[in-house]
């Protein structure tokens, strides 16, 4: 009998433990994420400064090219984008395992943890309001 009831909690922390092991691997994830995507910012912004020629250098993996101004910041520009939308997915993966932990230890869910920001177009319309 009292073999059942340690086995059981046993597998309760076990649960709780990876649901809390996944959730913190998420958070290292957008770390990372949002330093790349900084760092694309960073970079953009010192590319858009720079007015000196038509053409110029970047890095890829351990390589440079040189290429015309246009299709650097098109590339900039798409990985940006690339990289708030795997910010927004880890997001969202993020708010089910937590509610997947609260259930799990039978905790009520932090109130307003699922809301979503304001649009452009719903901040506007609360602006013309206001």
């Amino acid at each position: 009998m009292a073999g059942t009831n340690t086995d059981s909690v046993l597998n309760y922390l076990t649960q709780i433990e990876e649901l809390a092991e996944d959730i913190l691997v998420d958070k290292e994830r957008l770390i990372d994420l949002d330093r790349r995507r900084q760092k694309t910012r960073e970079a953009t912004r010192a590319f858009r400064k720079d007015k000196s020629n038509d053409k110029q250098w970047i890095c890829m993996g351990n390589m440079f090219f040189k290429f015309p101004k246009r299709d650097v910041s098109k590339m900039l520009d798409e990985d940006i984008t690339e990289l708030e939308k795997a910010i927004d997915n880890v997001n969202k993966g993020l708010k089910t395992k937590m509610e997947k932990l609260h259930g799990a230890e039978e905790r009520e869910s932090p109130r307003g943890f699922s809301l979503n920001p304001l649009t452009r177009k719903e901040m506007i319309a609360v602006k013309k309001c206001l």
